[in-house]
Formats: structure tokens, sequence, C-alpha cells
């Protein structure tokens, strides 16, 4: 199965789960700014909640991606106050025509003191694990 792993943060919290993935599947953790040049199975996409939202740079990402390019995303993220983006992403990426899987890997994120320490290793580990699960399933 062939993978790719992009992410925005504006932290660093979703950055490190991003290596954390890519390292699980054997891929480049990039930031959303490098596009999906090559097609891929599934792409690991790592984001968060930004104003009650997700970022625009990464809607516009989702919207710029195609189904000849990812077979489907896999949502990734931290988050201080607010729960998966998941719902978000997947109205985008139904914009787009891109299949969303159902599954997600979230955790807290330190923002301004508020969970101090997260993502830590745990998590990290805890997302390596679901990548990891996710990339070896067959096509």
């Amino acid at each position: 199965m062939k993978t790719a792993v992009r992410y925005y943060t504006k932290t660093g919290n979703t950055k490190r789960l991003a290596e954390a993935v890519a390292a699980a599947v054997g891929a480049e953790a990039l930031p959303i700014t490098e596009p999906i040049e090559e097609p891929v199975d599934v792409l690991f996409l790592g984001n968060s909640y930004y104003a009650f939202n997700i970022d625009p740079e990464v809607r516009d990402f989702v919207r710029s991606l195609t189904p000849e390019k990812v077979g489907r995303i896999v949502n990734f993220g931290s988050a201080a106050m607010l729960n998966s983006t998941w719902k978000k992403v997947k109205a985008e990426a139904d914009r787009a025509g891109v299949a969303m899987d159902a599954r997600e890997f979230h955790c807290r994120g330190e923002f301004k003191g508020i969970h101090k320490g997260r993502p830590d290793e745990a998590d990290l580990a805890a997302a390596a694990a679901f990548a990891a699960s996710v990339a070896e399933e067959p096509k």
C-alpha cells in the first residue's frame, strides 16, 4: 500500500504526530505545502482546530486533491479544547470527490499551558500504532 503523510501545524504538536505516523508507515512527514505528486492509496492528513474550524490552508489543500491521486484520507491530529476535525475534513473531501476513512487518531495537544506536554510519548506511540494498523490492511 502506497502512503503519504501531510500535516498542518501552528504549534508543532501535529508535526510531532505526523513524524510518528510517517515512521510507522515508511513515509516522510511533509507539510501540506508539499503537493501529492504521485498517486497514493492512503493519505494520512494531520490537522487541528483553529478558531473553531480547520485552517483555510487545510481546506484548500483537501480541495486540491483528486480521486486519481488519493485513494482515501485518514485524519489525525491533536487539540487542546475541541475534539476531532474529521467532519470538517470530510466535508472538504466530499467536495473534492476523495474518500474519507471513518477511522482517525486524535489526542490532546498542549496550548497555552493546557494539557502540558501533550502529545506525549504515549500519544506518539498510539498514533504510530494506529497508522501501522491502517497501513497493514490490503489495498
